[in-house]
This record gives structure tokens, C-alpha cells and sequence, in this order.
């Protein structure tokens, strides 16, 4: 392996030099760009994390109407930062922007310093990096996956990116490459979107590559084989069975409270099982509350086994109807039951698999009805 100034030294000049005119001509337009405010520059960055910007794009427009500054921000309750969250995934993501936004008013202002940045709730070394750059011109190189891929299909690096040693190592690496004097913005944002647009994960154009000629990757026909990963992702399985409960023209939902996916969201009232259980083996006593199986309840199975992906986890999911005469005592489940008219529903930030069941069945209602 080389060393990482044996890299610098061959390469900074032209690397760097040819991103900068590549980005002059193929940049992106993007409604966080042209600013220096730390404030919409983090907003963006958090919302990109784990996100395309073909999904965020939207969402960071709807963001910024609704919490136009930090203070917008921190007054605001969790319900509200997450009903604007809804759909987007990875919601720890929301509720640590709520909890940095008020670390930012208590102590008088956006900080401007990259460690005070990095102090922030949620923020980590890119993200810390990026605000650092994109806000106040300081001398940090981002990393995130996109330049994990250019740098180490150019340099050849077989080093695997989830490792300690592979961070440390891109990181130092990055840090070499950032050109002097005042374009260490741009050519991080030039790296960036050149791993979006350019370097893409599968079937890059190479051939009409402007570092082709000295990336080691496309040279070794081994464009595929970069990043290198350690390990491969173990995704656990989770088994969900959701009952919509209605009564009285009202329906039950409950806030999620564990340390779980969906922290703060609200969903119908939930059974999970370790194993696959059809209505057979649902149904039964002590499996389910005493309500669900009396004769007064109207039991309807809408779909079955959905399955909803998320990163480190799939979830097979099924949902039931429950037509109740009245509200039961019971209902509750150990959890705190919240009954809203189905109309209402759309106040509560859902996760996005029970968003879209209450939208294809028709389980939200109509406003006004």
C-alpha cells in the first residue's frame, strides 16, 4: 500500500484540478447550495444522510417552510419535527435535529467551530465537516459514501471502508487531497457529486471519465470490486401483526416509546411474534387481548405479510380490522391508547408502511367527514 503523502504528492495537483472543472461544467442545482447559513446547510446535510437528494429534495423545501430558522425549530413540539419527518426513514435522525436545535438557542447561536459542531446532537464527523466547509470556508474534507467511492476505485485502495482502520485511513487521505487556499468547498462538493453523477455504484460511463486515464480501477478492468467492504449486512426478520380498532367512530392509535424503529410515531395497536402466525395461530387467548376475540367484534384481515424493508431489518407485516360497539377497557394492551376520528389520523406522524395501508384502504377518512 502507499504511503498517503506518496499519494498527495503525485496526484493532488491534477486530481483536484480536474473535479474542479468537472464540477464547473456538471454541477448540481440544489436549493442548499449558494448559501453560507449553517442553519439550512445542517438541515440539508441531516436530511441527506441515509437519503437520495431525488427523495430529500422535496422534503428539505417543506422543511424549510415550516421551520425557517433554528428557533422555528426548537420551539416546536417532537409530534410536529416528525409529522414533517414522515416518510423519510431513519427517524432518530428527526428527533436528534429537534434536540441539537434547542442545544443551538440555549447557547446563543449556530456554533462555528468544527469540534462545537461536532458537540451537536446527531452530528457526526461528515456532517461536522461539511457545515465546516459549506458554512465557514474551513479546511475539513467530507467523506461520505460517494467519496469512499472515487478515492478508493482512483487510488486502487483494497483497505475495506467499514473498518476503524479504513476510516481513519480515507479520512487522512481526504484531508491530504483538499486543495489549499479557497476552493476546499467547492472541490467537496465537486468530489461529492462526482461520486453521484460520475462514479456511480454500478456500470460507470469510464470512457467518458475525465480521471480515467489514471484511475487504477478502470485501468485493472476492477471498477466493481471498489469500496472494499469487511462484511456483508445480517438483516433480522420482525413479524408485525397490526390491528386497526374502531369504535364509536373512533380509532385507536398508540405513540411508540422504546428505544425501537419508529421512536415517536404513532401506529394501531401492535402484536409481534417471533415467528410467522396466520389468523389460526393469532387469534388464540393470551396472544391477543380479550376484545379482539369477543363475538361482538367484527375481525377483517385486509392484507397479509407485507413485507417492509428497512436497512438492518425486514419487517413482514399483516393488518387487521377491528369493528368494535364500543370502546373495550382493555384496549390499552400496556401501552396508551390516543382515539381520534379517522379523519385525524392525518395529524400523527405514521410510519410510512401504516401511512400507505390508512391511504390504500381508505382507513384515514375524508377531512371533514
Amino acid at each position: 500500500m502507499y504511503r498517503l503523502s506518496d499519494f498527495c504528492m503525485m496526484e493532488e495537483s491534477s486530481f483536484a484540478r480536474k473535479l474542479l472543472v468537472w464540477y464547473q461544467e456538471n454541477r448540481r442545482i440544489l436549493p442548499w447550495r449558494g448559501t453560507r447559513d449553517p442553519y439550512r446547510i445542517w438541515i440539508s446535510e441531516i436530511i441527506l444522510q441515509q437519503t437520495r437528494v431525488s427523495q430529500g429534495y422535496d422534503y428539505y423545501l417543506r422543511f424549510m417552510e415550516r421551520f425557517p430558522d433554528v428557533h422555528a425549530l426548537a420551539s416546536a413540539s417532537e409530534d410536529e419535527v416528525l409529522r414533517c419527518w414522515q416518510g423519510l426513514g431513519y427517524y432518530s435522525r428527526a428527533r436528534n435535529l429537534h434536540h441539537a436545535a434547542r442545544q443551538i438557542v440555549e447557547a446563543g447561536g449556530f456554533p462555528g467551530e468544527y469540534a462545537a459542531i461536532r458537540d451537536l446532537k446527531g452530528v457526526g464527523d461528515y456532517t461536522a465537516a461539511a457545515i465546516a466547509s459549506f458554512a465557514y470556508g474551513l479546511p475539513y474534507a467530507v467523506v461520505d459514501g460517494n467519496v469512499y467511492r472515487v478515492l478508493s476505485r482512483y487510488f486502487g485502495i483494497e483497505t475495506p471502508i467499514d473498518t476503524g482502520e479504513g476510516k481513519k485511513y480515507f479520512s487522512a487521505l481526504a484531508q491530504e487531497l483538499l486543495p489549499e487556499g479557497g476552493c476546499g468547498a467547492d472541490y467537496n462538493q465537486a468530489i461529492m457529486d462526482f461520486g453521484a453523477m460520475q462514479c456511480v455504484p454500478k456500470s460507470p460511463d469510464c470512457p467518458v471519465c475525465p480521471l480515467a486515464e489514471s484511475c487504477v480501477a478502470a485501468g485493472q478492468g476492477r471498477v466493481a470490486d471498489f469500496p472494499v467492504k469487511s462484511r456483508k449486512l445480517n438483516l433480522s426478520v420482525r413479524f408485525l401483526h397490526y390491528f386497526y380498532v374502531q369504535a364509536g367512530g373512533e380509532i385507536a392509535l398508540f405513540r411508540r416509546e422504546d428505544d425501537d424503529i419508529w421512536k415517536g410515531l404513532y401506529e394501531p395497536m401492535l402484536v409481534e411474534t417471533q415467528e410467522r402466525q396466520g389468523p389460526e395461530d393469532l387469534f388464540v387467548p393470551g396472544r391477543v387481548p380479550a376484545f379482539v376475540l369477543s363475538e361482538n367484534t367484527v375481525r377483517t384481515r385486509l392484507c397479509g405479510e407485507t413485507r417492509h424493508q428497512l436497512t438492518h431489518r425486514t419487517l413482514v407485516a399483516d393488518l387487521y380490522k377491528l369493528d368494535l360497539p364500543v370502546k373495550p377497557s382493555d384496549v390499552d394492551f400496556g401501552r396508551h391508547a390516543v382515539w381520534v376520528k379517522p379523519c385525524e389520523a392525518g395529524r400523527f406522524a405514521l410510519p410510512r408502511l401504516i401511512a400507505v395501508w390508512f391511504e390504500r384502504f381508505g382507513l384515514s377518512g375524508k377531512a371533514g367527514a
